[in-house]
């Protein structure tokens, strides 16, 4: 397993280590722009001692729309995505939709992310445990934090250890999510990292354009709650132009604010 990704399991439940940061954008649209996100968050924290694992779906099977942009093709998106892993020496994670995705996904990054819509498949979770990569579980937003529980453990049932929950805002009506943090502690009662899911927390789906909106405004606040509640990793969508990003750009973070985001979350995380 990747030396970053050790870190941040011997870490877990550890008050002095620092949150972990994943964070790229929604969807890869192109390999210079995977590039140059992955290098800049890199110096961020790498300056700033902070553990990486760069995001970026190699496809997007779930759009509002049919003509919403996908991907620029599976083996190109996954071959650019474990390029940029060797390159900048980071674990990388993707979005896995099928059971058969997990293999063919596996061979390319080192974490497998299961959606929030997802979360319950049996298959494609122990599909996703056989890979031995590590599974990060988003919670749906129609569950409760406790009945995370059922789905970490049908990864364990397959024999993989090595897993992380991702709370990402419960439905509150039809158009938007609220994040309740007394589910932290609960899901951490699992034995795993538990991450904030700060950008689609903040998320306003369902719109009547069939086009996500987003609170982009909330992010800094919502991120220094969850780290004030406890959280071990932190999970923001980035990208240099967030108006024509191809992919939840309503809710994702300039790149350029990223660097002094962080900052501020170290501070609140020292003070801790």
């Amino acid at each position: 397993m990747n030396e970053v990704l050790n870190k941040i399991f011997e870490s877990r439940g550890n008050p002095k280590a620092p949150f972990f940061l994943m964070a790229g954008p929604c969807v890869l649209e192109n390999e210079t722009m995977g590039f140059e996100i992955a290098e800049a968050i890199s110096k961020i924290t790498t300056r700033l001692s902070i553990p990486f694992i760069f995001k970026a779906s190699y496809k997007k099977a779930n759009r509002s729309r049919l003509d919403s942009f996908t991907g620029i093709g599976d083996t190109l998106a996954l071959s650019i995505l474990s390029d940029i892993g060797k390159q900048f020496g980071v674990p990388v994670v993707t979005d896995i939709h099928g059971h058969e995705e997990a293999f063919i996904a596996a061979q390319f990054v080192d974490v497998l992310q299961i959606p929030a819509f997802l979360c319950r498949q049996t298959d494609l979770l122990v599909a996703a445990a056989k890979t031995n990569k590590v599974v990060n579980i988003k919670k749906g937003q129609f569950l409760a934090p406790h009945a995370m529980e059922f789905a970490v453990d049908k990864v364990r049932s397959a024999g993989n250890n090595k897993i992380f929950v991702t709370e990402r805002g419960t439905s509150f009506g039809y158009s938007d999510l609220v994040v309740d943090f007394r589910g932290v502690p609960v899901m951490q009662g699992f034995g795993v990292p538990v991450v904030l899911d700060v950008t689609h927390s903040l998320q306003q789906p369902n719109q009547a354009s069939g086009i996500t909106g987003g609170q982009p405004h909330l992010i800094e606040g919502l991120a220094k709650a969850g780290i004030a509640s406890g959280i071990d990793g932190i999970f923001i969508e980035t990208h240099p132009n967030p108006k024509t990003a191809k992919s939840d750009g309503a809710n994702m973070l300039p790149l350029e604010q990223l660097e002094l985001l962080l900052e501020k979350l170290m501070r609140i995380r020292n003070a801790l």
